[in-house]
């Protein structure tokens, strides 16, 4: 079997480490597309500096998918054609979420090869019924059409754990060029680690964290394993979170902050404030109090409060905030100022609402 590859460049990029955004879905309040809104998020997270864009994903609601709403190929082609006009000093890698049964997996890496994306990130929730194995022939055929970023998913939102021989194995697929770790759990975390760095691809595969709950010290970690002689080192290179869906400028200012301080072998301790900060945050946009089942609705509430979506409305009428999160939201927004880019947003809103055709070149010279 022959396995689709990442050109270098690109590859180059992933392993440096980038910020990527789950990017969300913007409606009306009759639960169609807002189309404006929807491209002015992606210039917003252009703008910001991010390194890459997650379309198709969770906090772009599954629901995209539903034949009635049939917006999957429209939300990642309105994503794409934003890049696509942009001029940037790097390229900006843009990766389509991949869900379903083989056959729907496959169809989606397909469109999403037509709309210029370069990464799948292959989901496996909601597939408990298959065995380990059915789950690496299924990694393995649709990696044969679009390299794989992989997803190891926490249980709470659909996800299963995975034994340490599976990721091994999952490590060992040609097609695969990274994978998001996003158990939110430090156990399985550390395993899939291990797992990576046993395997004869260890240095070709990009590690990013998807724990929310964990993003600074996930960033600042490195793992180190004794593989017969030789004594391997891996650490998280970026993330694709939802958390940086929201305050990407931020993101990306810690990401630099991250790298900085990784090179000069020195961590701050305001480093670690701010990671628990941080979750802090995060504990209230993703509504970890009730079992994250607020989390898209939390991340669509700072948008909406910062005037990037026009409503906060979800295609499912369960996904809404819980009793208390709004106030939560507010705490959070008020005792840590220097966690959100209310400013940058503000100052740059109406451009990305009432320009979306400027090449974002002009975008940049906004960014602080």
């Amino acid at each position: 079997m022959s396995f689709a590859k990442l050109d270098l460049p690109l590859k180059e990029l992933l392993l440096e480490g980038l910020v990527i955004p789950a990017h969300p879905l913007a409606l009306n309040k009759d639960r169609t597309l807002n189309e404006p809104y929807q491209r002015a998020l992606t210039n917003y997270y252009l703008a910001s500096g991010a390194g890459g864009i997650a379309v198709g994903v969770h906090t772009t609601q599954f629901e995209i998918r539903d034949p009635q709403i049939n917006l999957y190929e429209k939300v990642l082609r309105l994503a794409a054609e934003e890049v696509n006009k942009a001029s940037l000093n790097q390229p900006i890698i843009k990766v389509a979420g991949l869900a379903g049964p083989l056959s729907q997996a496959e169809k989606e890496a397909e469109i999403a090869l037509e709309e210029g994306y370069q990464l799948g990130l292959l989901s496996m929730g909601g597939l408990k019924h298959l065995s380990e194995k059915e789950h690496l022939e299924r990694v393995k055929e649709v990696a044969s059409i679009i390299p794989v970023f992989g997803f190891y998913l926490q249980p709470a939102v659909g996800g299963r754990l995975f034994s340490y021989e599976f990721w091994r194995e999952f490590a060992e697929i040609p097609g695969v060029e990274a994978i998001k770790l996003a158990p939110f759990n430090r156990y399985a975390t550390l395993e899939v680690v291990r797992a990576v760095c046993h395997s004869t691809r260890y240095q070709e595969i990009a590690l990013y964290t998807g724990n929310d709950d964990h993003i600074v010290a996930d960033l600042l970690s490195d793992y180190k394993f004794k593989v017969g002689s030789e004594v391997r080192t891996k650490g998280f290179a970026g993330g694709l979170l939802g958390q940086w869906a929201v305050w990407t400028t931020k993101a990306v200012e810690l990401l630099d902050q991250v790298k900085k301080a990784k090179k000069e072998g020195l961590i701050p301790q305001e480093l670690l404030i701010l990671g628990n900060e941080l979750t802090d945050a995060n504990r209230a946009i993703f509504d970890a109090g009730n079992d994250f089942k607020g989390s898209i609705a939390g991340i669509n509430e700072v948008l909406k409060r910062q005037g990037l979506l026009k409503e906060n409305i979800c295609l499912s009428d369960h996904e809404t905030l819980s009793p208390g999160q709004w106030e939560e939201l507010s705490r959070v927004h008020r005792v840590y100022p220097h966690l959100h880019d209310d400013e940058f947003v503000k100052e740059n809103v109406q451009q990305w609402l009432g320009s979306l055709s400027m090449n974002s070149k002009e975008g940049r010279a906004c960014k602080p």
